[in-house]
């Protein structure tokens, strides 16, 4: 079995960390900057930061704040929010982040990915999914879940892989927030379906919800947020209970 990660994610509005429910209703939760570098500390095996109003308000994600994590995180993390063209990426690897994640202008412009992956490589490439159930069918959402389209997840993620993406961010929308527990049927789906990586997202709530996650979904990674940023559950804590249960992870 591959080393199963655990991945806290900051989304950022304004340089702050915020958390909501179903996308909606953000509270803060800390500077981005200072948390990014206690989950490091803490033991997570990566990062996410999410600028969740860069493509809405028609802005770039800051490659200043991009160095500013780079400068007090050890660990790997991906960063998202504004990306639509290769040159957006430039600024942010050479920053410092690890890798990039893209929605929003993928499914507007499915060759991003494939122009990315050329010309960074797909290991850089995440294709990040909002997705929501509609009539029983799992649809893909823009601009921070706020727009529907005609895209159904199964197949934008597989047509992300061939066009080169190196992994999948899957967030359900219906259990983003809520601490209920992830999408795990969709998530198994996903990685029959897929050959790379699958990270889970949405609906964290127990050190029960990773057990299920890893071992009823299939996910090769679990991301969460409000969990960690309150101290509802401890990084250290989850880990050992993972491990304990006899999980491949990290320690």
């Amino acid at each position: 079995m591959l080393t199963k990660r655990i991945i806290p994610c900051l989304d950022i509005k304004d340089g702050r960390t915020v958390k909501g429910v179903n996308f909606i209703d953000l509270r803060d939760a800390g500077d981005a900057v200072e948390l990014g570098a206690a989950y490091a500390e803490q033991g997570a095996d990566e990062l996410v930061f999410l600028d969740i109003t860069a493509t809405n308000e028609k802005r770039k994600t800051f490659a200043e704040l991009v160095k500013r994590i780079a400068a007090h995180v050890n660990i790997p993390f991906t960063v998202g929010g504004g990306i639509s063209s290769v040159e957006d990426v430039a600024p942010l690897l050479e920053a410092g982040a690890d890798k990039v994640s893209i929605n929003s202008a993928a499914v507007k412009n499915p060759d991003l990915i494939e122009q990315l992956a050329k010309t960074f490589g797909s290991q850089f490439v995440v294709l990040a999914i909002d997705a929501k159930k509609i009539v029983n069918q799992w649809t893909v959402h823009t601009h921070g879940g706020k727009n529907a389209t005609d895209k159904k997840l199964f197949s934008w993620a597989k047509e992300g892989q061939e066009r080169g993406a190196g992994e999948i961010l899957f967030t359900s929308m219906d259990h983003d927030g809520t601490k209920n527990g992830f999408a795990v049927d969709p998530l198994h789906k996903l990685n029959e379906l897929l050959s790379i990586p699958v990270i889970a997202s949405g609906g964290a709530g127990t050190m029960a919800h990773f057990d299920e996650v890893f071992r009823l979904g299939n996910a090769d990674a679990a991301l969460a947020a409000s969990i960690f940023h309150f101290g509802e559950i401890k990084l250290p804590d989850l880990k050992a209970h993972l491990k304990q249960n006899g999980l491949e992870i990290r320690i």
